[in-house]
């Protein structure tokens, strides 16, 4: 049998090595038209950084190491420019010499990527605008910043390579902006946990123009002017867009395979193509999202490698099956983690679902202990039928024990409710004795039985100030005083029992705390002497953070948001 496998990288060296594994008699060859066969994507901003050192450590393979351990023909710089089902064969470009020719298969795996997304704007191509895709590309930036020493960037792009890049070039000492047309960073994020990312990007002085079109660019002799819609242009020394990607699948359109999303290829959970012997992987595949079963796009390593993986099992005769992707990721984000799995509140809600969420702000581990940090999570299930749906999580240690802990229980179809139920390992170090994951579990199942009932960020413009019912502050007079919600009376928790004939019967009351916690404890009071209690979802520590990144993304550029 011969294999021929189009791009290298996650998807098809992770094929190339499996299909060896299974056939030792298979004739492989891989055509990469760069000249990095395997290398770690996700590290080449911290090489811009100098967090990586060596160049060498981006590449996990050569085509030296690689045929020598495999007897794989890993050819670089090899462009395959046209795919002929009909014949079976691949016209292939040897871009060092020009030469042409025509390679065979029996089976044919398509492992082509992604590009960085190109926007048609006036400037696109300028030379101090830069993207960052592959291992030539980083080393092009590198050069760049290694040559010129920029003071200033401006990256279009609020995703994760941006972010990464973001505060890798931060470290070199540049001013950095990041320019988004939505009013967040990270779109796996809902907006409201997406404000603890924002506050640490801006605490380390990255300024985000959060909510803003890119226009344009314009090379200067100094730099880039970056041209707005409706505002003022920005200036930095270089540029770098990180707006996204784009499946890279002109081959396969060409060639007649059915394309989906974007122009992805469509596949089945075989990984198989429209075409008969042509499988598809990575970047530029349309999959099912494992949550929700709709058609999706998702962008990232773990599934790539999973999906040659399992090509590879069938183009040797096995049946192995995708059973699609649910999107886990975790960043770092300066001295903070955020992560997330599954789906968020506002893309459960486009697909249809009834959605609720607690969200909560546990320790990373025992109190007593010293270290501990607070996270803040965000679990998602689907009302009446309890479904978990997807979970955030944005904090310092812990955060991704926490979110592989949820992505599993998603996988495994787990209800929200069982989560308090797992067995997971506690030392004061490390955890507490309930967990973040329990915790999570026991406010769902308080919900499920009636014992809690919660409002949420949402509904404070709605709540009546009229009298018609009682709004608490749970907190400690010293709490109060540092800020509250107008409207919210003060009466602490642990006075509560004492005070309650300053409640008045019948009417509900709206409690909210610090974090969620004593507001709770508030209303048990409160419901075990007759009154009507819900509880605010996050406390006021997650108010306060939401409230004041909105003012700040309203406000930037009116607030005199550095221009350089």
């Amino acid at each position: 049998m011969k294999v021929v496998i189009v791009g290298g990288v996650a998807g098809g060296a992770t094929a190339a090595a499996r299909i060896r594994r299974l056939d030792e008699q298979a004739e492989i060859f891989v055509f990469e038209r760069s000249g990095y066969i395997s290398y770690a994507n996700c590290g080449l901003p911290y090489y811009i950084g100098g967090v990586i050192e060596n160049p060498q450590q981006l590449t996990l393979q050569t085509p030296e190491s690689f045929f020598s351990r495999f007897r794989v023909h890993m050819k670089v710089h090899h462009e395959v420019t046209a795919i002929h089902p009909e014949r079976k064969t691949v016209s292939v470009k040897k871009l060092e010499s020009g030469e042409i020719f025509e390679e065979s298969y029996d089976k044919l795996l398509l492992s082509p990527g992604a590009k960085p997304t190109q926007p048609r704007l006036p400037g696109v191509g300028i030379d101090k605008l830069f993207t960052l895709r592959t291992v030539e590309d980083t080393f092009r930036i590198k050069e760049y910043i290694n040559n010129n020493h920029p003071k200033s960037a401006v990256l279009a792009g609020g995703g994760f390579i941006s972010l990464e890049l973001a505060e890798n070039l931060r470290e070199l000492g540049m001013d950095v902006t990041i320019v988004q047309r939505p009013k967040q960073l990270m779109n796996p994020f809902d907006s409201d946990m997406a404000s603890f990312i924002h506050s640490e990007m801006r605490r380390h002085g990255i300024k985000l123009a959060l909510g803003h079109t890119v226009e344009g660019f314009v090379e200067k002799e100094d730099g880039v002017e970056v041209l707005l819609k409706e505002e003022p242009s920005l200036c930095a020394d270089m540029v770098v867009l990180a707006i996204g990607v784009t499946p890279d699948t002109y081959l396969a359109g060409e060639a007649g395979l059915e394309l989906g999303i974007k122009g992805s290829i469509l596949v089945n959970d075989r990984m198989e193509t429209s075409i008969p012997d042509i499988y598809a992987v990575g970047d530029a595949v349309q999959v099912k999202h494992y949550v929700t079963g709709q058609e999706a796009l998702i962008s990232l390593a773990g599934p790539a490698n999973r999906q040659g993986r399992i090509a590879a099992d069938n183009i040797c005769g096995g049946d192995s099956r995708y059973p699609g992707s649910q999107g886990s990721s975790v960043i770092k984000v300066f001295d903070m983690m955020a992560a997330s799995t599954g789906l968020n509140e506002t893309n459960a809600k486009k697909a249809g679902l009834d959605v609720d969420k607690v969200i909560l702000s546990p320790m990373s581990h025992a109190g007593y202990y010293p270290g501990g940090r607070l996270m803040t999570m965000k679990v998602v299930f689907e009302k009446e039928t309890y479904r978990l749906l997807g979970s955030q999580i944005v904090g310092y240690e812990g955060v991704d024990k926490r979110i592989d802990v949820l992505a599993t229980a998603i996988h495994t179809g787990m209800k929200a409710t069982e989560l308090k139920d797992l067995d997971l390992a506690y030392a004061p170090p490390y955890s507490s004795a309930k967990d973040p994951v329990n915790m999570a579990g026991f406010m769902i199942d308080n919900l499920a039985d009636g014992i809690l009932k919660q409002f949420h960020l949402e509904d404070l413009a709605s709540l009546p100030h009229d009298g018609s019912v009682t709004l608490l502050d749970a907190r400690t007079a010293g709490e109060y005083r540092r800020g509250h919600i107008d409207g919210f009376v003060n009466i602490p928790v642990d006075e509560l029992r004492e005070r309650l004939g300053e409640i008045e019967a019948g009417k509900p009351v709206y409690v909210i705390c610090q974090s969620g916690l004593r507001s709770y404890i508030a209303c048990r009071i409160l419901a075990g002497n007759g009154f009507d209690c819900y509880n605010f979802s996050g406390g006021f520590r997650f108010y306060d953070a939401v409230m004041h990144d909105r003012c700040l993304i309203e406000t930037a550029f009116a607030c005199g948001m550095d221009k350089n």
